[in-house]
């Protein structure tokens, strides 16, 4: 439902949003399973171990070709499980040599590499000879430089800003790297100082690799850009933006005032049935303040933001991986690519926010990526964003133009849980 913020008492009514029709077809195929991509017995093992039996569409569409080296550019949406696609079809084409770096992955956030860095080791379980490490700001780069000397890892995952660093040092040689991936590849493409290092870090490494990247947005304007790393690349893209939205995730807003954020927030905690819920805010400061605020509301919560010490940082993702919190409080560094299997409610406290000089869709991705962290690969979520201005009304209304999806205002009468919640 569009939405135009005027009065907060008065009634919205407007049909220029509408309903998308339900797609089919991004959950799975189920006419095939991995052993059809004619994996290792090793690979296959750990994906039976994972628990998983059918491709998603994207795993399906890119993992064949990208374990015959073609070059990879992809868009899909968010919880399909485009990471395994590069993590499995590197796998199957590593051939380790001690003390050589034969794959690259980069992402934008150091909690992303460390994820991505653990799906690299769940999916190597079976394959002993297969090392990998992650390198990211914030850790003495004296112990990368130990890791670098005593045990040269075939894989390693970080962000841009530490692997260039290793690269200027002449600590960290890529001339055998043989895969070259960017995660989120938009993001980093998009900012001048993260190209400025991915393009260095390229020209540093090898001529003959492959190069995968990947993103649930990739708007036209980037295309170009991520093109020129690349050779003849397979074009996975989602033109039809309303298949991006997560079928299975149901969205509200909550029209109120910024004052009354708060009194809305611990009710709605009290009345939903939640396993694990993520409340987006825009600043660090709003970041440590809510999570405090919670805390003596008896919420028990944690915070993730920028400024929060590296070892703090890695401490709260791995404690809410574990289940060992169930409310975190993020900024926009918590909104992309960040799998946690049990989340199934996400707030925007603070709805995103185009700011100057950036892409018109900015606000609209960030808005994706942050509700797509409930209701992933197939599993039921809700979100629910705060409006309280008119500029939040615009990119309420821009989403759901965009995706053509209608989001509905919060029922009263509260929301019937089967419907964001899976059954136990």
């Amino acid at each position: 439902m569009l939405l135009e913020y005027v009065e907060l008492e008065e009634e919205v009514a407007n049909d220029a949003g509408k309903e998308a029709a339900p797609k089919t077809g991004h959950v799975s195929i189920h006419s095939s399973g991995f052993r059809d991509f004619l994996l290792s017995p090793e690979i296959l093992r750990a994906i039976q171990d994972c628990g998983f039996e059918h491709p998603s569409e994207v795993q399906h569409e890119c993992i064949p070709r990208a374990i015959v080296g073609v070059d990879i550019l992809c868009q899909a949406k968010s919880g399909m499980g485009k990471t395994a696609v590069f993590v499995i079809s590197t796998l199957q084409r590593l051939e380790p040599v001690k003390g050589e770096v034969q794959c690259l992955v980069m992402c934008h956030t150091r909690e992303l590499a460390f994820q991505i860095s653990r799906e690299y080791q769940r999916f190597s379980k079976w394959m002993p000879a297969v090392s990998c490490e992650v390198f990211f700001g914030g850790v003495p780069v004296k112990e990368n430089e130990k890791t670098l000397k005593e045990n040269v890892p075939n894989i390693i995952v970080g962000t841009p800003g530490r692997i260039m660093d290793l690269v200027q040092r002449k600590l960290l040689s890529l001339d055998k790297l043989k895969f070259f991936i960017l995660d989120e590849c938009d993001k980093m493409l998009e900012s001048n100082t993260m190209r400025t290092q991915i393009q260095e870090i390229f020209r540093a490494s090898s001529r003959d690799k492959q190069v995968m990247m990947f993103s649930a947005t990739l708007n036209k304007n980037i295309r170009p850009t991520c093109k020129k790393f690349m050779e003849d690349p397979m074009e996975v893209y989602v033109d039809d933006e309303a298949k991006l939205t997560l079928l299975t995730l149901k969205q509200h807003y909550c029209k109120l005032q910024d004052k009354e954020k708060n009194k809305k927030l611990f009710q709605l905690l009290d009345e939903l049935q939640f396993n694990q819920v993520v409340i987006f805010v825009k600043t660090d400061e709003r970041c440590m303040a809510l999570c405090k605020l919670l805390n003596d509301q008896n919420f028990p919560a944690s915070a993730i933001y920028g400024r929060l010490k590296q070892e703090n940082r890695l401490k709260v993702y791995q404690d809410f991986k574990e289940f060992k919190s169930r409310i975190l409080v993020a900024t926009d560094i918590f909104g992309r690519g960040m799998d946690i299997e049990r989340v199934n409610i996400v707030f925007n406290y603070d709805m995103p926010e185009n700011k100057e000089g950036q892409d018109e869709t900015t606000a609209t991705d960030s808005y994706l990526h942050r509700v797509a962290r409930a209701g992933r690969f197939g599993t039921k979520g809700l979100a629910v964003s705060f409006v309280t201005s008119q500029a939040d009304a615009e990119i309420l209304n821009s989403v759901q133009s965009r995706f053509e999806i209608s989001i509905e205002e919060l029922p009263e009468g509260g929301i019937d849980q089967s419907v964001y919640r899976e059954e136990s």
